[in-house]
């Protein structure tokens, strides 16, 4: 590709336009003042495709009482020392021992309180500032006693727990905040809601749900809860359990208000012995293999927070580390009772924490002695516990992340058929009767027990082309190259493999390779080398590994391949994996696919072939309608389709940064090719701050930038004057800065290559996680591949639409749901959604519809292989996530790919 400096022409005698920016360069680009775009009403709904009838996990919801009034109040909670109490549980037990004490003097209101700093009545309470005094009996003051260290006393003797909330006696101050209509929903429903009310109205049920479902001893997660019930536990392995409980909140519909209530999955630590979950996750058999090391390392850390019992006491306590040395080893200042020295104070003497237990406590400790013990107290007054005496307390959220064996292993153990979640759907609902709860029974609210009967539409599936103009008809969703050939296929003549597994049989893995591409039309030669990897080279690093592999193939090759297929020993979380893309795609642009050949055989083989000839340059199949230049909207005007993701960190690495990839269309009119551009950017930031970057000469070094001047050299010279946004992973709050900052960015890197007209722009954004399934209503299967609903269950007033393109195969199929923010293209409902639809069937690694567009699934392979490049596990730990930005560590940046393969399908 020549190198383009200037604009889309290449002219690098232009001069460079003046960057413009929306916001200072040390600023946030979310700070802006007046919003350029809004976010479209429905203009219409579809007709396209044959009806279905259909059923959907919404409960029908009726209000008595529109006219009701939410009272908000601020709530403050303060202890004797006039210091600030802050926490979901203490909360929760404070204001239910207000109401008990103090019902008369609130005129009996009931509350609906989010557990912090907010509650809601239905009418005002008597005084707009109230204050009152609570006491909490002892069973909510927890007794720290029987952990040692700080000068514990060997009889026994109990201390008050320094906690935040110190003393018994607590000040708590009611102060009204606000009005909050109920019958804001309702006009909001109508599109008739100026001031924005219906969102708050809409939190007050969801609070008086979650506080139902609170005193029952729920686990809370956002808008799920989960209950301590083994029956809803899966064991995944490594000290981790998965457990089933339900996402509950209140729905705006275009039917009406609605009860949304789906099955949901969270992992917890497997409640029990501090020892067997450490046993179970380091997959060792005794406590004495245990790699403390590991337990402590930053910024796993896994013992820390978590909260255990002790088995003599039945205290509570919160683990704050282990101690340095082994508990037999490990001494602390006791303090002797009654016994004070010649200045009057209290002599102590030195003792280990196992012979304080033991000898002193008369407690028979097997295992703890060469083990470290827990910490529960403070940075400054240590307290210590040995480690069998504890158990971990149930229902604590195990928030790192998974390994693949424990994801496949829940995932595999918490899918349900229709049937069988519809009927769980509806047994929940009737078991915990949310309409009997006082705040929601006050509004007149009451729920129906059956899921919502709804119409949909199945969307017929698109043509494809295969290779020799043969066509190929998907059935259910799927098709397969039998007795077919690739439609271009690539021509393969310098190739190599590479082997780091020692039980790969790397002759007989060429020889089916090249037959299998010799059926499907692809004409690959014999292997310029077999590179087999030394057993003496596998102790030493990653890295180590990958370089003097490639030590080898410069050896032995006097130029560079047209491919390398490198095998590897694991299939997921390969060591291998990152610094071997690395090499490859960065450092000497070549084009590199990883596999795992536990089992060669042809549909193994053409899934490899499929991902191959698509890196090479190749195509698998097209859409008819693509294939004959008819792509309805883009066929005569110069179309781009950008799809957008940012990949985060994982859960519990607040010092990861995230990665953002676009991918954009090539080869227009064609909507099967694309090339990535991927950038860090900082840990948990949604909105892609590097669509476009100005340098200091002027010189925009962002994403759309690139795809611009690929796009115009791929398509003859064509710019384009249409692009279609898919940006997947934002919520609905996201919505105006999707359109106010993201799309912004797009439109000034296109005004930065010197171009004055602007091209006409559809948003869409593309949603999995959400908790709306769809089932069919006569028949036990999951709903067909193509259906489509856009009535009844979506936003009142908003643009927006479900589409399952997906054969469900197991479990409950999820369906894709999508908001279009922006289209000044002008699509009917009809035309976008057929060509969504379309853009299921144009993935070329497989042979099966997907559940969301194409653009944004390679944009989410994209930011997930280049985020490998980077050896995140050596990043300082940010714990907590609060840091400042100013003592937050640079971002680190992603290294450019090198220009043989910066233009490829590299991702697939």
């Amino acid at each position: 590709m020549d190198k383009v400096t200037g604009n889309m022409e290449g002219n690098s005698n232009l001069p460079h336009p003046v960057p413009t920016s929306n916001h200072p360069p040390d600023t946030k680009p979310e700070c802006m003042d007046i919003p350029k775009y809004s976010v479209i009403s429905r203009r219409g709904i579809g007709s396209a495709g044959r009806q279905i009838s259909l059923l959907t996990n919404h409960f029908k919801v009726s209000v008595n009482v529109p006219d009701a009034v939410f009272y908000q109040y601020s709530v403050s909670i303060t202890s004797e020392d006039t210091r600030a109490v802050e926490g979901k549980g203490i909360g929760r037990k404070l204001i239910d021992k207000l109401y008990q004490t103090y019902s008369s003097e609130l005129a009996g209101k009931k509350f609906a309180y989010d557990g912090e700093k907010t509650l809601y009545t239905v009418g005002p309470l008597p005084q707009n500032k109230l204050q009152f005094t609570v006491v909490l009996e002892d069973s909510f003051a927890k007794r720290e006693s029987e952990s040692v260290g700080g000068g514990e006393s060997p009889n026994g003797s109990t201390k008050r727990s320094k906690r935040s909330f110190q003393s018994k006696t607590f000040q708590v101050e009611i102060s009204y905040a606000a009005k909050v209509p109920l019958k804001s929903i309702f006009l909001g429903l109508k599109g008739m809601d100026k001031d924005n009310n219906a969102q708050d109205a809409l939190r007050v049920l969801d609070i008086a749900l979650r506080q139902t479902v609170a005193k029952r001893g729920c686990l809370l997660v956002r808008q799920s809860f989960f209950h301590d019930d083994s029956r809803n536990f899966t064991d995944v392995g490594g000290g981790v359990t998965g457990v089933k409980g339900f996402h509950a909140s209140f729905r705006p519909t275009q039917g009406g208000l609605s009860l949304n209530m789906d099955v949901s999955t969270t992992m917890i630590l497997k409640p029990g012995p501090v020892i067997h979950f450490l046993l179970a996750n380091q997959d060792v058999k005794e406590a004495r293999y245990i790699d403390w090391a590991k337990v402590k390392k930053l910024p796993r850390r896994m013992l820390k927070n978590l909260r255990v019992k002790t088995r003599h006491s039945n205290m509570e306590y919160k683990v704050v580390g282990l101690s340095e040395k082994p508990c037999n080893q490990q001494f602390f200042s006791m303090k002797l009772r009654n016994r004070k020295g010649a200045d009057d104070e209290e002599q102590t003497v030195d003792i280990t924490v196992y012979d304080y237990f033991t000898k002193h406590r008369k407690i028979e400790l097997t295992c703890s002695g060469y083990l470290p013990c827990l910490n529960v107290g403070k940075p400054k007054r240590p307290n210590y516990l040995p480690l069998e005496l504890c158990s971990l307390v149930s229902l604590q959220r195990y928030t790192k992340a998974l390994s693949s064996m424990q994801r496949a292993s829940l995932v595999e153990k918490s899918r349900q058929k229709p049937l069988e979640r519809m009927r769980t759907l509806v047994d929940a609902l009737r078991n915990y009767r949310y309409d009997e709860d006082p705040v929601l029974a006050e509004c007149g609210i009451s729920l129906e027990k059956q899921l919502i009967q709804i119409k949909g539409r199945v969307l017929e599936s698109p043509k494809l082309k295969v290779g020799n103009g043969n066509d190929c008809i998907p059935r259910n969703g799927r098709w397969n190259y039998n007795q077919r050939t690739l439609l271009q296929p690539s021509k393969i003549e310098r190739w190599v493999i590479v082997n780091f597994s020692a039980r790969c049989d790397t002759s007989r893995l060429s020889r089916e390779f090249i037959d299998c591409g010799r059926n499907k039309g692809v004409q690959i030669e014999r292997p310029v080398a077999l590179i087999e990897e030394g057993s003496q080279v596998r102790r030493e690093s990653p890295v180590r590994r990958v370089e003097r592999m490639f030590e080898q193939i410069r050896e032995k090759l006097s130029r560079p391949p047209d491919l390398i297929l490198c095998v590897l020993a694991e299939r997921k979380n390969s060591d291998i994996y990152g610094p071997w893309k690395k090499i490859c795609l960065s450092d000497f642009g070549v084009v590199t696919q990883c596999i795992c050949p536990f089992k060669i055989n042809d549909q193994y083989l053409t899934n490899v072939l499929l991902k191959v000839n698509a890196k090479c340059g190749g195509i698998n199949s097209l859409l008819a309608i693509e294939r004959s230049l008819s792509v309805p909207i883009i066929k005569d005007t110069p179309t781009m389709i950008l799809g957008m993701d940012v990949s985060h960190g994982s859960p519990g690495r607040s010092d990861m940064p995230s990665v953002a990839a676009v991918v954009g269309s090539q080869c227009w009119p064609l909507i099967s090719r694309y090339r990535a551009s991927v950038r860090t950017q900082s840990p948990k930031v949604e909105m892609i701050d590097a669509l476009f970057k100005p340098l200091a000469d002027g010189v925009d070094d962002g994403i759309v930038r690139e795809l611009l001047i690929d796009f115009y050299q791929s398509s003859k010279g064509r710019k384009p004057t249409q692009i279609i946004v898919f940006r997947d992973g934002v919520s609905e709050s996201q919505f105006n800065q999707v359109l106010n900052i993201e799309l912004e960015q797009i439109v000034k890197a296109y005004q930065n290559m010197g171009e004055t007209n602007i091209p006409r722009f559809t948003v869409i954004v593309a949603q999995k996680n959400h908790h709306t399934k769809l089932f069919q209503a006569n028949s036990p299967e999951n709903v067909p591949p193509g259906t489509v609903v856009d009535s009844m269950i979506v936003h009142p007033r908003n643009y927006d639409f479900y589409m399952c393109a997906q054969a469900g195969m197991i479990g409950t199929s999820r369906p894709a749901h999508y908001h279009v923010l922006l289209d000044e293209i002008g699509f009917s409902a009809d035309e976008l959604q057929n060509l969504i639809h379309s853009l299921s069937y144009v993935y070329q690694r497989s042979t099966t519809a997907i559940s969301i567009v194409a653009p944004i699934y390679y944009a989410h392979l994209a930011a997930k292989q280049m985020s490998q490049f980077i050896k995140f596990e050596d990043l300082s730990e940010t714990s907590s996530g609060q840091e400042s930005i100013a003592s937050a560590p640079p971002v680190p940046e992603l290294p450019r790919l090198h220009e043989n393969v910066r233009s490829s399908m590299f991702f697939c």
